[in-house]
């Protein structure tokens, strides 16, 4: 076995082989960037070296630099993670030659499947089967349309060398196929530095099923089940279950002998993932081979009772694998949902910022676990009811410089209305305060009745908007009550907190003469009258003017003709727990306020309520309209127009980039471009304006 280890990886999945490693006893060395230096994943292992700026280009993406570190600091083998350099068959090769140990398959299984084109071809030699399509190496615009046109529509474009739902474009028909080629190779070319592209037959209604294979070094190679993926936005998974609902024994059984001959046509060793897609009639067919493990391994864990990580350092370091195929079963129900700095509203547009709030439901971490007896057989590990999976923690910052992903959160039930109800609960106790988050999206969809009964395929999110992506509500009275409360006991705390106040250190012990002068009193004392306040509050649906009348044993909160009474308010800075009596109901809710955003974490689930002090923004300029702003930070990559060009509502202006997806921004309106003021490969900030219109 190893002693020390680099992993070149960042986030949550290094952190979890952090956790396996230290049970093994082997040290680790972690690699950060500028924008990491006090990342969680630093602190997690023995050692840590700077690697770059903050780009991954400059940092997580430099083989070289990583593997002088691995050297330097007497690493013995290398760790990849996913994403980056995982896939990397120079890497891997670079690796070797060095005389250190690459914790992933050989570089020629990495080749053989680093091009889905390749890879198709040689599947259907070995008898997987295949979705009809065009995997050749003419990648001529009008030839490619020749063969779209040929297989019929709907098609799939999909960069050859992509993965993560990264260069794939769905086409209804011919006249849309120039379009989304162009921009399915632009978003390839900058995601892979590759914009070769394969193109095949749209499944209708497609169930997106994977099985984790795992080969050693000595001929052993089994299949670990399946995992259903088929819950998607933007072709990027968001629930992963193990098993998939509806799964027969004799279909399982065939998908997981295909996977395993998919990894032995290659000479498979380590951790890989076969990707199918498959009809609603349970028929499937190769889509791709991930060589290295995946983002949602945990629900195979869950189920199988074995560490995985575990797996890959054994296998690596030249030991079999420790179980035959005959040995392997499904024991329960495992769901994973993937917690983002999103917002779904937004179409799912990723959310950077601050993490002022983190609390999250009890659950267990992988550190500890693990087989006493290696390799005796046994399940490794007991499945637990509620895991999380995370890189991140309270006041780091969601950077747009990688994945937004916050956390993975997993849950196990002894079958998969138990895991449901595990994973409604545990995310009814997530609490996220600064950027937006898809909590509440997720909530919804474990409530959605699709989804509960199994009925699934990748485009139930789409299919299901209104349920799962509803326009949004004003909020009730007692909302605006608990937003009010909010403001108020932070204004109390506020002067609490001011030098020489005089304020008493114990809210139960304030009285008029406690503080600076009578009218800054939270009792809102006045001389011939108590005082009567309007608080402005907006949120996605409008602005609302909320009246707070106060007196002596608390205030009274009005909008419209409603009212309701608020009394005993406290908000605890430490906690971040605020406590009211709101009408006849005593609550303690998470409350965060950063800034103009109050995030109230109610029992229904959260909300966001803006709030800005009426003096706040006086003689601030009215906004707008003719002025375009960058949603996101990101990097302005295509230009459609120019300046004096007539567009119509709705007609594509401006592609930007963040965190490796594309992001097209649209006229408002009809009216003329009146300047540009970015140029293609500028950064903007998130609000930049991008471009000024004129009305029609």
């Amino acid at each position: 076995m190893f002693t020390k280890i680099l992993i070149a990886n960042r986030g949550e999945i290094a952190c979890r082989v952090a956790a396996t490693a230290r049970r093994l006893g082997i040290a680790t060395v972690a690699v950060y960037s500028d924008a990491d230096a006090n990342a969680q994943h630093v602190a997690a292992c023995d050692e840590a070296y700077w690697i770059g700026p903050a780009a991954a280009a400059e940092s997580y993406l430099r083989a070289d630099r990583i593997l002088a570190i691995a050297q330097r600091s007497g690493a013995e083998a290398i760790h990849p993670g996913y994403g980056f350099l995982s896939e990397n068959e120079g890497f891997a090769k670079a690796i070797a030659a060095a005389g250190l140990v690459f914790i992933g398959p050989p570089a020629s299984a990495i080749a053989a499947m680093g091009s889905k084109s390749a890879a198709k071809e040689l599947m259907g030699a070995a008898g997987v089967p295949l979705v009809p399509g065009y995997h050749g190496a003419e990648q001529e615009a009008s030839y490619l349309q020749e063969q779209a046109d040929a297989i019929g529509y709907p098609v799939l474009i999909k960069a050859s060398a992509g993965g993560g739902g990264k260069g794939m474009r769905i086409v209804t028909n011919t006249g849309e196929f120039a379009a989304a080629l162009q921009s399915c190779q632009r978003e390839a070319r900058n995601s892979f530095g590759d914009d070769r592209v394969l193109i095949e037959r749209y499944v209708q209604q497609p169930r997106h099923i994977e099985i984790q294979v795992f080969a050693d070094s000595q001929g052993g190679c089994v299949y670990l089940f399946e995992r259903d993926c088929s819950v998607q936005r933007r072709h990027q998974k968001v629930i992963e279950e193990a098993p998939a609902p509806g799964m027969t024994a004799a279909r399982r059984q065939a998908m997981g002998e295909a996977a395993v001959a998919a990894a032995r046509a290659v000479g498979y060793v380590g951790a890989g993932t076969v990707e199918f897609i498959a009809d609603q009639a349970g028929n499937f067919h190769f889509m791709e081979m991930n060589t290295r493990l995946q983002v949602e391994h945990p629900v195979t864990e869950m189920i199988t009772g074995y560490d995985l990580v575990e797996w890959q350092l054994r296998v690596a370091a030249g030991e079999a694998l420790p179980v035959t195929q005959e040995r392997l079963a499904v024991h329960g129900h495992a769901i994973e949902a993937r917690i983002y700095a999103e917002t779904p509203l937004k179409n799912f547009l990723p959310s950077i910022g601050h993490l002022a709030h983190l609390r999250t439901p009890q659950a267990s971490s992988f550190a500890g676990q693990g087989s006493p007896a290696w390799p005796g057989g046994g399940r490794a590990i007991l499945p637990e009811s509620v895991r999380i999976d995370s890189g991140v923690r309270e006041n780091d910052d969601i950077t747009p410089f990688y994945d937004p992903m916050i956390a993975k959160l997993i849950v196990w039930g002894a079958d998969r209305q138990q895991a449901i109800a595990r994973m409604k609960q545990a995310l009814a106790s997530y609490e996220v305060g600064g950027p937006g988050t898809n909590v509440e999206f997720l909530a919804r969809l474990m409530r959605n009745a699709s989804f509960g009964a199994g009925k699934l395929d990748t485009g139930l999110i789409e299919r299901e908007r209104a349920d799962l992506l509803p326009e949004p509500v004003a909020p009730g009275l007692r909302t605006l009550a608990i937003a009010a409360a909010a403001v108020l006991a932070n204004e109390a705390n506020a002067v609490r907190r001011t030098p020489g106040s005089g304020a008493a250190a114990d809210p139960a012990l304030e009285r008029q003469s406690d503080w600076p002068d009578p009218f800054s009193a939270p009792s809102g004392w006045r001389s011939a009258s108590m005082l009567a306040r309007l608080l402005p509050f907006t949120d996605a649906a409008g602005s609302y003017a909320v009246e707070v009348d106060y007196h002596r044993d608390g205030y009274l909160v009005r909008l419209d003709d409603a009212s309701i009474c608020l009394a005993d308010v406290r908000l605890d800075p430490a906690t971040r727990r605020l406590r009211c009596r709101c009408g006849d109901e005593v609550l303690e809710v998470g409350c965060v306020i950063d800034g103009e955003t109050i995030d109230l974490f109610l029992p229904e689930g959260p909300q966001a309520i803006g709030y800005a002090p009426p003096l706040a923004h006086a003689g601030a300029e009215a906004a707008d309209p003719g002025r375009l702003t960058a949603p996101m930070p990101g990097k302005v990559i295509a230009l459609l127009v120019a300046a004096g060009d007539r567009v119509t509502a709705g007609q594509p202006l401006v592609i930007m980039e963040a965190m490796k997806m594309e992001h097209t921004i649209a006229a408002p309106q009809d009216g003329e471009i009146r300047q540009i003021l970015y140029a293609v490969g500028d950064q903007v900030v998130e609000g930049a304006r991008l471009i000024e219109m004129g009305t029609a």
